[in-house]
């Protein structure tokens, strides 16, 4: 662990392509032993911070957010294993009516009402995603907790749902003037527009999420294997 927060401070300090130090510096250093070294530099690599060159070295990779696309976390597990402060910035949270396509998503009917949560999501103060989640009428109790700094993964966890389960869709868009000023970026940046259905341990959805990455800041990483 000291190991990954010395490398972390490097790596916020540095460019991308800057050399880390070796495997064998920082067994000299941290007096460890190699394998211990490797494996905290490995965890780093796994994440997308720092890539290695056979031969050559460790170095620091460019500075997006890197997110795997074969593991459900939210957005507060997501960034506090990588060392990254999460927070939030609410723009509205409520009880309401549910549009057609929400209702369809969670399984409700008609005449019921939905929970809506509009967050930007923010890494060390820096704004990454314009989230807005839709919930079933009974995880309303959420809307009493601190929703700037609680996850709401944490808090359906305490009515007894457990996130399990994500469908979802990644397509591209451009940011709006409220977007572009929300997220601190451009009008017409680019983002990466994430729709995705969360459902519980019973099966049931309990979540529907479009999140608005920025492109410039935010990038999905995808493994295909043959099969």
């Amino acid at each position: 662990m000291v190991i990954e927060e010395h490398l972390r401070k490097l790596i916020a300090a540095g460019q991308p392509g800057d050399q880390l130090p070796s495997d064998s510096e920082l067994c000299e250093r941290f007096d460890v032993s190699r394998m211990t070294a490797r494996q905290a530099v490995m965890r780093l690599v796994n994440e997308g911070s720092i890539y290695r060159v056979p031969g050559s070295g460790s170095f620091i990779a460019d500075h997006h957010i890197h997110r795997g696309m074969n593991r459900l976390r939210s957005f507060t597990e997501d960034m506090r294993s990588r060392g990254r402060v999460p927070s939030s910035r609410v723009l509205n949270a409520g009880l309401r009516a549910g549009s057609p396509d929400e209702l369809r998503a969670l399984h409700l009917a008609a005449a019921d009402r939905v929970v809506a949560v509009t967050r930007v999501r923010l890494a060390d103060g820096i704004p990454l995603a314009l989230e807005r989640a839709i919930l079933p009428p009974g995880s309303a109790p959420i809307l009493q907790a601190d929703l700037a700094t609680s996850s709401m993964h944490e808090l359906v966890r305490e009515l007894g749902r457990e996130p399990t389960l994500a469908r979802g869709s990644l397509t591209a868009a451009t940011a709006s003037a409220l977007e572009a000023e929300l997220l601190a970026v451009k009008v017409g940046a680019g983002l990466l527009v994430e729709r995705r259905t969360i459902f519980d341990q019973q099966g049931a959805p309990m979540e529907y999420t479009e999140t608005s990455y920025v492109g410039e800041r935010y990038l999905f990483d995808v493994i295909l294997e043959r099969g």
